[in-house]
């Protein structure tokens, strides 16, 4: 081996080993800052979790009206429309919850009126495990837009 090649192969270790220390720091920078994305908590959870939930049973609630709907029940009409509204709302409600919006209070309020508007509607029809469970949902949505809306 000559001099050139020992210099060239050293030339390339040195720059494998700057690389590779730069890549560690660069790596150990993002994995902290994922760390602490992960650990950092919104100050909207409980709503975020109250929204997604009355999301999840009105659905259910809505696919039950549908096929009862469709077997000829005209009574879960007014539950159907009821639950479907809350879903677009509720939708919205999460969105904006997680993205700590300015505008959540206002939109808590909205959120309020179609949630007890569903609770009332889902009491006529409660007999139904779907129903009874959509209306709860709704009532706990309710609570946590109060508690961001006052």
């Amino acid at each position: 081996m000559n001099r050139r090649e020992l210099l060239i192969g050293a030339a390339a270790m040195a720059a494998t080993a700057v690389s590779s220390k730069a890549f560690a720091a660069e790596h150990k920078h993002e994995h902290a800052a994922m760390a602490h994305q992960h650990t950092a908590s919104t100050r909207n959870e409980k709503l975020i979790a109250a929204a997604a939930d009355c999301v999840l049973k009105a659905n259910i609630c809505l696919q039950h009206c549908i096929v009862l709907l469709g077997e000829g029940d005209k009574s879960m009409a007014a539950c159907a429309k009821s639950s479907s509204q809350v879903i677009a709302m509720c939708t919205a409600l999460e969105q904006m919850a997680a993205a700590e919006s300015k505008y959540l209070p206002q939109l808590a309020k909205v959120c309020m009126d179609v949630c007890k508007a569903c609770e009332e509607e889902c009491k006529k029809t409660e007999k139904h495990p779907e129903c009874k469970a959509c209306m709860e949902s709704c009532a706990a949505c309710y609570k946590e837009c109060k508690a961001i809306a006052a």
